[in-house]
């Protein structure tokens, strides 16, 4: 009897309509031609367009780009490889602008819609609005990290505030920061959260290669362009069309690059090396360097008009001497890494000892070093536990560790008890209020342990 019931009310799509609107997901459907076909509540909420405005309309018109921005698969006529992906099914976070003109971060699964004799005729997305979560979990310092970035110091979540700022925008964005501070991380990560996530992500190291080479690599040659272009060839800037081009240590580019470059940026045109045609691509330039722009200005290094027009968004990054509470996150990361690279060696723990080396060094190569002395110390103890003799003699010697602090005269056990008790006994905030580090709380606590107050 039941099933009757439930069968009579699902022939009737006025009852179906009515089910699907009151779901969270918003769900949106359209045939093989982009036409909107269904639209639910939660989709006009999360998007912000009434359904009237975008029924019976073709996706790219209604929400005036791809939806899906550049990981639509209906950017063009349907090819078999995309036919394969859209026939299995397909999920990815997704950066979507709202009528409104918000960003918004939602989760989307496409899959396929098939007719009576299983032959695709459309898609049917489901987006899950994740936007609000992601502002919690960065103000409450629930977040260890962002895309491939590991951090929880505050300076680390406001750069990755300032990553999910950017998602809605193309602006040019340039990141400064010590070598081994993981910008080209950030730079991907850039990438990831903005519309052009489903196209390339190109980067060049501006200073890793010589001046004659950099022009072909950014630009390309045309054939007899100099010895040894047998063929044209497409630079990095063609490569990148429709994505990101990330240009690390901008600063090493020649001044007659820096001119090319400029004319890229102000008019979104330039010629291969050799060429006589013009040639125009769509591509959001990052750039990045470990280097001070304005003292390579004031020594007339690096153009003036160059920097402001890659310096419209600056991101810095701090560097791991400046948040120290991360590195028992980044250990936990690495290690994490090597243990999945190496699934039947026995997983490492890093000694309190060494940990406490670890802590007190003063990371000149930042993350980067961090990780390779790890790697180091993998090897050398072959064994479960990382001591300090695993560790390289640079931060044994008297040279390498930074000279032991004193008691830390911002801690008491009246002061730590009333922030634990303030903040209901989350040791991270706590340690924000009292304006010190996590390990620093976590040490304190672990020479102290009565300061702890009961929390009921």
């Amino acid at each position: 009897m039941q099933e009757q019931i439930f069968e009579k009310l699902l022939s009737d799509s006025r009852n179906l309509v009515r089910i699907l609107d009151n779901l969270k997901e918003g769900i949106i459907a359209h045939d093989l031609s982009r036409r909107i076909i269904f639209f639910n509540h939660a989709a006009e909420r999360i998007t912000g367009y009434d359904r009237n405005d975008v029924l019976y309309k073709d996706c790219h018109e209604a929400f005036g780009s791809p939806f899906c921005g550049e990981r639509c698969l209906f950017v063009t006529e349907l090819d078999e490889n995309r036919r394969n992906i859209l026939s299995e099914g397909i999920e990815y976070p997704v950066n979507i602008i709202t009528k409104q003109g918000e960003s918004r971060k939602v989760e989307m699964s496409v899959n396929p819609l098939r007719d009576e004799e299983g032959r695709v005729v459309g898609v049917l997305a489901l987006i899950q609005d994740i936007t609000e979560l992601l502002r919690y979990k960065m103000k409450t310092a629930e977040m260890s990290g962002f895309g491939n970035i590991i951090g929880q110091d505050r300076q680390m979540l406001q750069v990755f505030q300032q990553i999910r700022d950017l998602s809605g925008y193309d602006y040019p964005v340039h990141i400064y920061g010590e070598t081994g501070t993981g910008k080209e991380l950030v730079a991907e990560a850039i990438h990831n959260e903005s519309r052009r996530s489903g196209a390339p992500f190109v980067p060049i190291n501006c200073g890793a290669l010589p001046s004659g080479l950099i022009e072909s690599e950014l630009f390309g040659h045309v054939k007899g362009a100099f010895t040894g272009a047998i063929k044209d060839k497409k630079g990095r800037f063609e490569l990148a069309d429709g994505g990101t081009l990330f240009l690390d240590e901008v600063a090493e580019l020649a001044n007659e690059l820096q001119v090319k470059l400029l004319r890229f940026l102000q008019t979104g045109r330039f010629e291969r090396v050799g060429g006589e045609k013009t040639l125009s691509v769509n591509v959001r330039i990052i750039s990045a360097t470990n280097k001070d722009l304005r003292e390579e200005i004031r020594s007339q290094r690096f153009r003036e008009d160059l920097y402001y027009r890659l310096n419209v968004i600056p991101i810095h990054l701090p560097p791991l001497r400046d948040r120290k509470n991360d590195i028992p996150l980044l250990i936990d990361h690495f290690l994490g890494v090597f243990s999945r690279e190496n699934p039947d060696a026995t997983p490492r723990i890093v000694s309190k000892e060494a940990l406490s080396i670890l802590m007190d060094y003063h990371w000149p190569g930042n993350v980067r070093q961090l990780q390779n002395i790890l790697q180091f110390a993998i090897v050398k103890s072959g064994g479960k536990i990382l001591r300090p003799s695993h560790l390289p003699m640079e931060l044994r010697g008297r040279d390498g560790a930074m000279p032991k602090k004193g008691p830390n005269r911002k801690l008491d056990e009246k002061t730590v008890r009333s922030a634990l008790e303030k903040t209901g006994g989350n040791k991270v905030r706590a340690a924000r209020l009292l304006g010190v580090g996590r390990a620093t709380l976590y040490r304190f606590l672990n020479d102290f342990p009565e300061s702890v107050p009961e929390i009921e």
